[in-house]
């Protein structure tokens, strides 16, 4: 595996590699990243990673600088995958100037959920992915479902950029209680950690009452409701547990409920220290 950091040099190597797949990370690599180069694989021919942890998604009390970095661990464990090239810049190779030209996506999608509560987290994701994008310049790119939200936005940005890449997602990787694979677990205290399989299991008994019978906007509502002080009472400071279409993440009205719309359960909440997200399809 080639490890690169300069911008030129990866374009020198990815020359005529027009079925390259991509995938983006920021280290402190777990199972739930390596199924995704395993995924990879299945789309293109060679596989490209990335380590960048990208300072402009990060909000002014947020985790940057405690965001665990484990580049040796990292190499070994892409070189393992049959990685071809693994793309790490500093923050002077990606910003070799303050970057004042940013992707801003649309308001209905990119300040709502997540959007709401990490201002600008949107802008910086879409801002340096599509920077990313511009240095691998991939066939394909992948990422997973766990960052749904995250997901949906890359996806719409590349449609209406006309990006010539095409995004696959990849389900969410677990641990054996269902507790979705993450970098920031690695934060959790142990009791923390036997706790935070509640976030799931909240998700799944939402799912329950969605698909057991028919519901107005207002019964689910109180089912949000009613999950946030369950996971309160718990000692989670919940910021959403939010029931909303699949195609859009806007809330369903009488309409979509009565029509079977598909929709998606997203979660994110502070245990402890830790802020987690998850998601589940219902």
């Amino acid at each position: 595996m080639k490890i690169i950091s300069d911008i030129q040099d990866l374009r020198d190597q990815l020359r005529g590699q027009n079925r390259a797949v991509f995938v983006p990370t920021m280290g402190n690599l777990h199972e739930g990243h390596l199924s995704l180069m395993r995924l990879a694989r299945q789309h293109g021919d060679p596989v490209i990673a990335s380590i960048f942890v990208n300072r402009l998604q990060f909000g002014p009390n947020e985790d940057f600088d405690k965001y665990p970095r484990t580049f040796d661990a990292d190499v070994e464990k892409l070189e393992k995958e049959g990685v071809y090239v693994l793309f790490a810049p500093t923050e002077n190779d990606l910003y070799p100037e303050p970057q004042e030209y940013r992707v801003e996506p649309p308001q209905n999608l990119g300040k709502i959920l997540e959007g709401e509560f990490r201002p600008g987290f949107f802008q910086g994701v879409c801002t340096v992915v599509l920077k990313l994008f511009s240095c691998v310049q991939p066939k394909v790119a992948v990422f997973g479902k766990k960052d749904y939200q995250q997901l949906m936005v890359i996806r719409q940005m590349c449609r209406q950029l006309a990006l010539p890449v095409d995004i696959v997602p990849a389900e969410t990787v677990r641990a054996e209680d269902g507790l979705a694979l993450s970098s920031r677990n690695g934060y959790l205290s142990t009791e923390e950690r036997s706790e935070a399989v509640q976030l799931i299991q909240t998700l799944k008994e939402i799912q329950e009452k969605v698909l057991q019978g028919k519901l107005t906007p207002s019964d689910i509502f109180k089912i949000e409701q009613d999950a946030c002080i369950k996971l309160s009472t718990r000692g989670w400071v919940p910021d959403y547990v939010s029931v909303r279409k699949r195609h859009d993440l806007l809330s369903a009205n009488d309409a979509d409920l009565s029509s079977n719309e598909p929709l998606v359960v997203l979660a994110a909440a502070k245990l402890g220290k830790t802020r987690l997200i998850d998601n589940l399809e219902i």
